[in-house]
């Protein structure tokens, strides 16, 4: 390192304490030592070569040390500066400067401020805290992170929480090897007859009357690994209760847990697990077909009858579509039985027909209901049932025998009139036929028979005043 004194030559930092070579004792005791003038100006530097990052810094020599600092650290090394003026024998202390160079490198340095003897200068002998500094940053990255994380962790386990409380069916968490029931929500906790904080955390077969650990998880993993849905009913030990338990796995964190779905045996109000195995089968096993829809007729389930009906390969194929795209006459058959089903509460019969996937047709009667809930409405169910070749000719025969009185008054014509004549007449009266089946098809919604005969609604009201079916002027339906 060199110096620059006003009048002299340039001396180097070690020739400074009559004549003893310092310079390689200052370059291992320090990263970066600096020589000031009683102005301010660097008058001689010096870097430790193991200090690479510190670069080389021979062009601050000749200009104020103070320009290569950061605003705050001005201050600090002024009040350093004259601090050690006033008190010439004050003991060193470390002072920390972060410094600024070519605008964007800065680098924090501490040093400690030395006066030196006899002259009017200060000598910086500086300790690079870059590395430190970099390692600082790190950690507070670190702990960046580490506090994003226990957002996330906090945020998924007050989801969790919510969807497990909000949930009406009673659930809970069961460790698979030791049996202790690791969360359950306040519905599962009301049928124990106890509180959620005092079930959560304690053993399982403890909460049941005369169950032995051993044999209840046996019974429990049993029931988890069976193909088919498996019941164990067990008796609440508070409340006395005859409950049903439902257990499956799942894998959390490499552990193997228990979920298990509580119910309440009930014979009296039919909601036993005996009675709902005894509807599933049913349902999946009837010869007529058994569609599920929601409130606007869209399939949310439906059995394998409906599936042969249609020609579905699989449930896949029907479900999520509307009902409409499977009847013949398509939302006009759809509109009408949702609505009668609304108004009186059940469809106990509705002739159509039903298309296949292949495009053949089946007649078929539809009778549906109202599926509702406490507290919501489900949707829709429909039996549809496929008819025989002679229901269908009972039902033409009874058709023929209800058009009898009208074919009579048209034969009773033949000798009279003109064939022309007779054609138009018994036009009319067919007219008439399809126009009352309509009406009555429909409740007398008179929108929807109108669009089941591909009439507009004037055209329709035309034609019901031509045939005399208008008791009076026509209203809104």
């Amino acid at each position: 390192m060199t110096e620059q004194i006003p009048g002299s030559e340039t001396l180097k930092i070690g020739e400074l304490p009559a004549g003893l070579n310092v310079e390689s004792l200052i370059e291992q005791a320090s990263d970066i030592a600096i020589l000031v003038g009683k102005n301010g100006m660097v008058e001689g530097i010096t870097v430790n070569p193991d200090c690479p990052s510190l670069g080389c810094l021979d062009h601050w020599v000749g200009r104020t040390f103070d320009s290569f600092l950061t605003i705050e650290s001005r201050e600090k090394y002024a009040a350093r500066i004259k601090a050690i003026t006033a008190d010439p024998g004050m003991v060193p202390r470390p002072l920390q400067l972060n410094h600024v160079d070519n605008a964007v490198w800065e680098f924090p340095v501490r040093y400690t401020v030395h006066r030196v003897k006899d002259r009017p200068s200060f000598l910086l002998f500086g300790r690079d805290m870059q590395p430190i500094a970099e390692v600082q940053q790190h950690l507070v990255a670190e702990q960046t992170a580490r506090e994003r994380d226990q957002q996330k962790i906090r945020s998924y386990e007050t989801f969790y929480r919510v969807v497990l409380e909000a949930s009406e069916t009673p659930l809970m968490l069961v460790e698979s090897e030791t049996g202790r029931i690791r969360d359950v929500n306040s519905a599962a906790a009301a049928l124990f007859g106890t509180k959620l904080e005092t079930l959560a955390g304690s053993s399982l077969p403890q909460a049941l009357e005369g169950q032995r650990k051993a044999e209840l998880m046996e019974s429990l993993h049993a029931a988890a690994s069976a193909e088919e849905l498996k019941v164990i009913e067990v008796i609440a030990r508070r409340s006395g209760r005859d409950l049903a338990l439902f257990a499956q796995y799942f894998r959390a964190a490499g552990e193997l847990f228990l979920i298990c779905r509580v119910a309440s045996i009930d014979d009296s109000s039919a909601t036993g697990p005996e009675v709902a195995q005894s509807l599933a089968t049913l349902f999946n096993s009837a010869s007529d077909a058994i569609v599920m829809t929601d409130a606007k007729g869209v399939i949310r389930d439906a059995n394998e009858a409906f599936l042969i009906l249609t020609d579905a390969a699989q449930i896949r194929d029907v479900k999520n579509k509307s009902l409409g795209e499977f009847l013949a006459r398509g939302d006009v058959d759809l509109k009408i039985i949702l609505e009668t089903t609304i108004k009186t509460g059940r469809v106990r019969s509705y002739a159509t027909q039903v298309l296949s996937s292949v495009g053949t047709r089946a007649n078929v009667d539809v009778a549906s209901t109202r599926l509702q809930r406490r507290g919501g409405d489900l949707g829709f169910g429909l039996i549809i049932r496929d008819v025989t070749p002679s229901e269908v000719a009972n039902a033409s025969a009874g058709a023929s025998v209800m058009s009898d009185e009208a074919m009579k008054s048209v034969m009773d014509l033949v000798g009279t009139a003109s064939l022309k004549s007779l054609v138009s007449a018994t036009s009319d009266v067919v007219e008439k036929m399809c126009i009352e089946t309509a009406v009555k098809m429909t409740g007398n919604n008179r929108v929807a028979a109108a669009e089941m005969l591909g009439l507009s609604r004037q055209s329709l009201y035309v034609k019901l005043r031509k045939h005399g079916l208008l008791k009076g002027e026509p209203g809104e339906d």
